[in-house]
């Protein structure tokens, strides 16, 4: 057995059937989220009058989730220097879960991206595929030696990392930080997603018919506000805005606060400058490392 299968293994404990989970689910990476994606796909368009299903479909949501990334945040990901082990239940502000909350970012600066699932089980264009990021050397280890070929994994440096971020927002991806059972429970996937091509994002479309509040994703714990003076309506930010939170409707600037997930792309293609983030107390909190790291000091 490889090291760094030992080591991404060794994060579970005692728990072997998690640990071989996690091993399944990276060794097999496209096919595994394949599966899932057909199976949430059938339930939701042949069974969603079946409520008994609704249950089954909690326990899973409760073990797979991401947590919406503002672009500030996220460069504070991908600038640490230091390792951050943020493990209690207080995390639950941030990624308001049942199971996988735990904020991990262990040798930070050892990063590696490989193909997106998602992208290949829903067809995404070739060039958007190469786009989800490790952050930590067992992971990414495990990338490099596990799915090199396969999957292209690569190594890369943290400035490449938000350059590919950046190039991925510019296109009108947003950023999500991804935590799973099946991976420790905790942080460490960063990935460049699109609701037409995210199967995290597709699966909360399709829950939807089951139970409404069913949710993969966290918001990123912002809203945003508008400067009227400066807003043409022009709907630039509609035709970014994935979650219809923001809408022309007979000419005027619709906004729905309690839709919006704050994941900024708005606020950064907004020809006139006329949006912006502000903390939303009514929302879960950002994970902002600055303030994880305060919180255990």
């Amino acid at each position: 057995m490889r090291k760094s299968t030992r080591a991404l293994m060794g994060k579970h404990g005692w728990r072997i059937d998690r640990a071989i989970h996690n091993y399944i689910y990276f060794a097999f990476y496209y096919p595994y989220v394949k599966v899932v994606y057909l199976l949430f796909s059938f339930l939701s368009n042949y069974l969603s009058w079946f409520k008994p299903f609704s249950p089954v479909l909690k326990t899973a949501f409760d073990r797979y989730h991401a947590k919406i990334l503002s672009s500030e945040d996220t460069e504070k990901i991908f600038s640490l220097d230091e390792d951050v082990m943020a493990v209690s239940e207080r995390n639950k502000r941030i990624v308001p879960f049942r199971y996988a909350y735990k904020i991990l970012f262990e040798e930070p600066d050892y990063i590696a991206v490989m193909d997106c699932p998602c992208k290949l089980a829903l067809g995404a264009p070739e060039w958007s595929v190469n786009s989800c990021i490790s952050v930590g050397r067992k992971t990414s280890q495990f990338w490099l030696d596990r799915c090199g070929s396969k999957y292209h994994a690569r190594r890369i440096s943290q400035a490449e990392a938000l350059e590919l971020i950046r190039a991925f927002r510019e296109k009108g991806y947003l950023t999500q930080a991804f935590f799973k059972v099946a991976t420790g429970g905790s942080s460490g996937v960063i990935c460049n997603c699109h609701i037409d091509s995210c199967v995290s994002l597709k699966a909360t479309q399709l829950a939807r018919r089951f139970k409404g509040s069913l949710s993969m994703t966290a918001a990123s714990g912002y809203s945003v506000r508008r400067e009227a003076a400066l807003c043409q309506n022009c709907g630039t930010c509609a035709s970014y805005c994935q979650f219809q939170a923001m809408r022309l409707v007979g000419g005027a600037w619709v906004y729905d606060r309690d839709v919006c997930m704050g994941c900024e792309l708005c606020v950064e293609h907004c020809p006139q400058q006329a949006l912006s983030l502000y903390r939303d107390g009514d929302k879960c909190e950002p994970l902002d490392m600055d303030l994880v790291r305060a919180d255990y000091v």
